[in-house]
């Protein structure tokens, strides 16, 4: 399958079956979060691999979305390691983890592990739960696992505006503004 039809196909999995996803498929999916791009190369990601039963006890503590999950990945980044615009001193480290988290996401579809992805999470007690120092800021968890047989995308999944909604071509004068 070509990369289009891969994101494509790849849906928010609500219901995991109990199978463990295999050492190697995890290898793989921590690989691609490794080649992501980061600015400046700094790649400030952390990233928590939670799949004892303790730390997916703890991951309960922080969020109300589960779905049987067997194995869940914490992404973060260290606040003293991602590069700073110098013009506004926005930091880049938010947008490093999200790319670091999609390439993961997408590699885990790849290889037919399903991953849903939860933003609404207590950011205080995931630094209780997992002793994050205050550098490492949590920005996405990836909770993942094989789909169970009924496991199927929500209703929502194939409902895109249409691309003229979202993309726009101009020079962008005052009246060419999105």
């Amino acid at each position: 399958m070509d990369f289009v039809e891969l994101a494509e196909s790849r849906f928010s999995v609500r219901k995991f079956s109990d199978r463990p996803v295999e050492e190697d498929k995890l290898d793989a999916i921590l690989r691609a979060g490794q080649a992501s791009p980061t600015a400046c190369n700094d790649q400030p990601q952390r990233v928590l691999v939670l799949q004892t039963p303790d730390a997916l006890e703890k991951l309960k503590r922080c969020t109300v979305h589960h779905f049987g999950e067997t194995l869940a990945l914490l992404v973060c980044y260290d606040t003293t390691q991602c590069w700073t615009r110098d013009y506004d001193g926005r930091p880049s480290g938010e947008v490093d983890a999200a790319i670091v988290a999609t390439h993961m996401m997408l590699a885990a579809h790849d290889l037919g592990v399903g991953t849903t992805w939860v933003m609404h999470f207590n950011p205080e007690a995931v630094r209780e739960e997992f002793a994050l120092p205050d550098s490492c800021e949590p920005v996405a968890m990836l909770l993942m696992g094989y789909p169970a047989q009924d496991a199927k995308p929500s209703r929502l999944h194939s409902q895109k505006k249409p691309r003229e909604e979202t993309v726009f071509y101009g020079s962008f004068s005052q009246e060419e503004a999105p």
